[in-house]
């Protein structure tokens, strides 16, 4: 007993002899020059510890922290300014409130190096990590963003051009590598809501701690990196689940695909255009049309069945089609030019070949259509079309919209919709995809008479709905046209139509000058001018805008009226607008078209005093658990959120009284070495070796089975 009581205490002043040798030895450490104590969090609603300002039109006012937003017109939000070293920082935490009862809040945060203007989205800005989230209506979100680790081989990430989003910007989302020894900006931004959007943001704070590690590619060298895309356009160094590794894999996807497809046959209820066989039937043409009936708005198909188009974009083998110019070293096992592969260096897209001409792209390859040869044969356009049919009836999809194949379209098996671009004179200084046309110049009514025409096998088509003409024109403010006109060439039609309208009215220079507080000496003076007109102008340009815009609808009206009386002419699928624009396109227009990515139509609405049919040319949503780089225009969790939310939007869609179809974007996954613009979105109901999502189109399934019954218990629209 004494030995074991002995034992007992020598071992217990050992143990006390070793703890104060560990107390000493964290002493010296802790009292050591070179040693640097934890960072205290930085609180930035403290005035101490940031500059706050508001973004673009945003109201805010501050107290105890809480800062109270409310929006001034489509964007907003706040930044906060200052000299920061977060080296020993991971995290920015916040917590945000979204007032709105039916809107949801889309956020962007920006951490940026140095203060600079940079768009409102979740592309990859070089010296920003960028983050997304939503928060619902009447929701309360405790955010927290983790700080990316340092990049060991930023050579690598210097090689990635043409891409919205890389390899490197993947972790946690939209992160990016930047230096945080060097930060001047922290921006909390909300984009995409109406004006009067009222949410709070408070607990703003950046934490101290460590940083997440790097993802296993971020580590590896220039050697061990590159050729990061495999023989099929995937992605190399990362595994998800349906990734193809060989071409049995794409045969039993076949198999597999033929299986579910047999189950799942389609609704009964429609009709041979996809109609409700079910509902009350109205006077049949033999052509599309739409209708006001019992304050709702419906299509009508040829049978005179009503009509609800639930549609797709891009259906076609070239969805995934990437640049290949000085970036050769990106891809494994690119074929040689004469192998069966090789064709694929010269297969494109008609409708977006052009913007691939206007940017010099040169050089590309057509993964998607690689992919279906592999998987179909030789005769793979052939058995891609019919099974396109299949799938579209199988899913519950009644419509191809547009910039789809022509081949595809003309089949006699599913509507669709077209889309005209007319590529004429533009006005001197406009911008967006295309420079905005002159509508007044004899070129606008030739190219719209030309395209048209070209379209004549489809002029006569019954299952043709209609046409969409140009796509997402940026309109600007409501005197942004009629500023660029004022100041184009003497040339430049618009501004002859200007000028000799603005004489007109003014009958002399004297009296302009007056009123604009210019100094032009002559009429000729005027049309020199090349500069931008004092704001007392103002009202001019208001007045001459509408002009410009009457001219661009009703011209294409006329056209339509002349050339293809018995095609809808569905707008130019706004994806922004002004009032103006808006009320003048509801005069001309059969249809109005937008292109809207959010979470569900619930807040939408159009202008008082306009009534007419509206159709969602585009919305989508993505996830980046597929091994894609960017999830799209509308971030999602994972496959299972991303199919919930496609069914939240189309029902949302089927329950409001204006709209008459939603036309998701698109068919197939881009490239995940992006297209012409750098898009690369998995965006797809299928990924780019062919394969469906299944999550998605079981939600699609869903919606699209019970449209009709839906649709028809919505109620009236107010007369």
């Amino acid at each position: 007993m004494k030995n074991h009581l002995f034992c007992f205490v020598q071992k217990m002043q050992m143990k006390n002899h070793l703890l104060n040798i560990g107390i000493l030895a964290v002493l010296i450490f802790i009292g050591s020059p070179g040693c640097k104590p934890s960072p205290s969090p930085l609180i930035l609603t403290e005035q101490s510890h940031a500059e706050l300002t508001p973004y673009a039109d945003t109201r805010i006012d501050t107290l105890n922290h809480i800062i109270e937003l409310i929006s001034q017109g489509g964007s907003s939000g706040i930044i906060f300014k200052g000299e920061w070293d977060l080296r020993g920082y991971n995290q920015l935490q916040f917590k945000v409130q979204n007032h709105d009862s039916v809107q949801y809040l889309q956020m962007i945060v920006q951490i940026q190096e140095e203060l600079k203007k940079a768009p409102i989205n979740a592309r990859v800005l070089r010296g920003t990590m960028t983050d997304q989230l939503y928060v619902g209506p009447g929701e309360t979100k405790n955010v927290k963003i983790e700080f990316s680790s340092d990049v060991p081989y930023p050579e690598v990430d210097s090689c990635f051009t043409g891409m919205r989003n890389t390899p490197y910007s993947v972790n946690e989302h939209y992160s990016y590598s930047l230096d945080l020894s060097k930060i001047q900006a922290i921006k909390l931004l909300a984009r995409r809501h109406t004006a009067g959007m009222r949410y709070s943001i408070s607990d703003v704070m950046l934490l101290p701690g460590k940083r997440a590690e790097s993802i296993s590619w971020m580590k590896m060298n220039k050697l061990e990196f590159f050729p990061f895309i495999d023989k099929y356009g995937q992605f190399k160094h990362k595994e998800w689940p349906g990734k193809t590794h060989n071409d049995e894999d794409l045969r039993q996807a076949r198999k597999k695909e033929e299986k579910d497809l047999a189950a799942h046959p389609g609704a009964t209820d429609r009709s041979r255009y996809g109609g409700w066989k079910n509902g009350p039937r109205q006077k049949g043409t033999g052509h599309f049309r739409v209708a006001k009936i019992d304050g709702k708005w419906w299509m009508i198909d040829p049978e005179g069945y009503l009509f609800w188009s639930h549609g797709v974009v891009r259906v076609t083998t070239s969805s995934g089609i990437t640049p290949l110019d000085g970036r050769n070293y990106y891809f494994e096992d690119l074929p040689a030019v004469d192998d069966e592969l090789g064709q694929f260096y010269f297969t494109h897209d008609a409708l977006l070949k052009p913007y691939y001409t206007a940017r010099g792209i040169d050089s590309t390859y057509d993964y998607s259509s690689a992919n279906a040869y592999r998987k179909y044969g030789s005769d793979y356009k052939a058995l891609y079309a019919d099974l396109a049919h299949r799938r579209l009836r199988s899913w519950g999809l009644n419509t191809i919209a547009n910039s789809s194949d022509k081949a595809i379209c003309m089949m006699d098996r599913t509507a669709y919709t077209d889309r005209i671009e007319i590529h004429s004179v533009p006005i001197e200084g406009t911008t967006g995809w295309w420079p905005f046309m002159d509508p007044f110049d004899p070129s606008f009514a030739e190219t719209m008479r030309m395209r048209l025409l070209a379209q004549k096998d489809q002029l006569d088509d019954p299952w043709c709905l209609g046409f969409f003409v140009d796509n997402e024109i940026k309109w600007g403010d409501t005197k942004s046209l009629a500023s660029f006109t004022i100041k184009a060439p003497t040339t430049q039609r618009a501004k002859i139509a200007m000028i000799n309208w603005l004489q007109k009215k003014y009958k002399t220079i004297t009296t302009l000058n007056n009123h604009w507080g210019t100094t032009f000496g002559s009429w000729k003076e005027l049309r020199a001018n090349r500069k931008k007109v004092p704001t007392a102008a103002n009202g001019d340009l208001t007045e001459f805008n509408k002009k410009i815009i009457e001219a661009y609808f009703s011209t294409v009206q006329r056209i339509f009226k002349e050339i293809a009386p018995q095609k809808l002419y569905l707008g130019c699928r706004f994806a922004g607008s002004n009032a103006d624009v808006l009320a003048i396109a509801a005069r001309y227009c059969d249809v109005i078209s937008y292109n809207i990515y959010r979470n569900d139509l619930q807040w939408f609405e159009l202008p008082a005093g306009i009534d007419k049919p509206v159709m969602i040319g585009e919305f989508h949503f993505g996830a980046m658990d597929r091994g894609l780089f960017h999830p799209g225009q509308v971030y999602t969790e994972n496959q299972k959120v991303r199919a919930q939310m496609y069914y939240n939007y189309v029902r949302s869609a089927l329950e409001h009284p204006s709209v008459i179809g939603t036309h998701w974007h698109q068919f197939s996954d881009q490239a995940a070495t992006g297209r012409f613009d750098g898009e690369n979105f998995q965006v797809g109901f299928t990924d780019i070796c062919d394969k469906p999502y299944y999550e998605t189109i079981e939600k699609i399934r869903e919606i699209g089975y019970d449209m009709y019954e839906i649709r028809s218990q919505v109620q009236q629209l107010n007369e």
